[in-house]
């Protein structure tokens, strides 16, 4: 069982310091260049020093080749993802993964006072804990339906389960399963 102790491990403590970064005036050919050169997924996208989008395989294979067009002639701020969802380095796991779920999302950049420090992801988060790989996978089932229940959507603050229907019950949200036990 996970310990709630084990999520508010800060994220500067799992967060990648190696920081790839692209101008959004780059093409999506050299971006997909410098992905494949360093083995990575994404890009953090900068102008002026400042985060604006992140560039993602999905975004690539979504916007550029499931179009057919052609990669050399498309800017990276064609098709990156905007606006970036940052996270200061002394924010929780928890408070990471949150986030994450609720902009359905698997990347945040982790900044400080205007200053890139680094990138963390839904693995980073799963290589520290993979039991949460279930959490993860339940967030992605039902993230594509559309709540039709009145309720509040988060974590069950007993199971610790993502869902859209929490009702407090005794002072605490539970989701359905834990509020019919």
């Amino acid at each position: 069982m996970l310990d709630k102790g084990d999520l508010q491990v800060p994220v500067m403590e799992v967060m990648s310091r190696n920081l790839v970064t692209v101008q959004p005036k780059e093409t999506v050919d050299s971006a997909s260049k410098l992905m494949k050169d360093r083995g990575i997924g994404s890009l953090v996208v900068v102008k002026s020093g400042k985060p604006v989008g992140i560039l993602t395989e999905k975004d690539i294979v979504a916007k550029v080749v499931a179009e057919d067009t052609k990669p050399s002639a498309v800017k990276v701020s064609q098709i990156m993802s905007s606006p970036v969802k940052t996270i200061h380095p002394h924010e929780s796991i928890e408070d990471a993964a949150k986030l994450m779920a609720q902009n359905k999302i698997r990347r945040l950049v982790v900044s400080e006072n205007d200053s890139l420090l680094g990138i963390v992801t839904e693995n980073d988060i799963i290589k520290m804990w993979p039991h949460l790989i279930e959490l993860t996978r339940e967030v992605s089932r039902i993230s594509p339906v559309s709540p039709t229940t009145s309720g509040v959507q988060g974590y069950c603050e007993l199971c610790r389960v993502f869902a859209y229907d929490l009702q407090e019950v005794q002072g605490q949200l539970l989701c359905r399963d834990c509020r019919e036990r």
